[in-house]
């Protein structure tokens, strides 16, 4: 009897330990599986918030986004519609002079390469005027390009375009009359003044963009004020002239080159309106 009681309390001791270890066994598998689905859980997210992270800061690399107001002048230029005068030479050989225009200087028309057409070059301390006087409306516009050639755009002192009274080329003008000129030594510095009215305008513009590559110039004229655009930034708006001022256009070319520099010019088209 007291054997059957003790094989009886070894068999129950032993189905407790063996639904013990069932159990702690059961129980670890369930904690792996809760394990592994937190986990799946947290690289989930992980990945998320990584994700999100990288696409925030690819936005934001780089230089930082600037609050600043963008201003746009426009270009408001309109050129008249009846030719006054017009000449690109391209009925001029190359090594020839220029008949269109007379000087103090020299007026040989030349190639550059990488530029189509033909151009007048620029003798230094020589001013260039047009050969027949032209008698211009009240309104009317000045274009022409201008090409300068230079390893530094510093090499050049300076360029001086604008109208006087007279059509003489007996000296040569560095400055005179309503003008603009563009201090290439300066690299930056562009001056509108009117000798007229005793009015002097300086402004900022970068003028090394342009080393061998060409500018166009755009200016109106109408009554008494002058328009100033280069390469299609209006640099001034200003009164220039006296309402009696006769007007002749000149270009000026620099006072000194070094290194091999030069500065030529083409595409003139002096137009007026039929339309007043």
């Amino acid at each position: 009897m007291k054997h059957k009681k003790f094989l009886f309390s070894l068999l129950t001791a032993a189905g407790l330990i063996t639904g013990l270890n069932a159990n702690a066994q059961f129980g670890s598998l369930l904690q792996k599986a809760k394990d592994k689905a937190a986990q799946k859980a947290s690289d989930a997210f992980d990945k998320k918030t990584s994700s999100s992270s990288s696409s925030s800061s690819s936005s934001t690399s780089g230089a930082p986004k600037s609050n600043k107001i963008i201003i746009n002048t426009g270009f408001d230029f309109v050129p008249g519609d009846t030719v006054l005068f017009a000449e690109d030479f391209s009925n001029v050989s190359v090594g020839s002079s220029a008949k269109t225009f007379k000087t103090n200087g020299s007026a040989t028309i030349v190639s550059a390469g990488g530029e189509s057409g033909k151009w007048l070059a620029l003798a230094d301390n020589a001013t260039y005027k047009f050969t027949k006087q032209l008698f211009y409306p009240k309104h009317f516009t000045v274009e022409f390009d201008i090409l300068a050639v230079a390893d530094k755009i510093s090499d050049i002192y300076p360029v001086t375009f604008g109208f006087v009274t007279d059509n003489s080329i007996r000296d040569y003008i560095s400055s005179g009359g309503a003008y603009v000129q563009l201090k290439y030594y300066n690299n930056d510095d562009v001056s509108v003044d009117s000798e007229f009215l005793s009015k002097y305008l300086n402004s900022t513009f970068d003028l090394t963009t342009f080393t061998n590559r060409k500018m166009h110039v755009s200016l109106v004229v109408d009554g008494d004020r002058m328009v100033v655009y280069l390469d299609q930034t209006k640099l001034a708006d200003t009164m220039a002239f006296m309402p009696t001022t006769a007007k002749n256009l000149y270009v000026s070319a620099p006072m000194q080159y070094k290194n091999g520099s030069k500065v030529l010019v083409s595409n003139f088209r002096i137009m007026g309106f039929k339309k007043v």
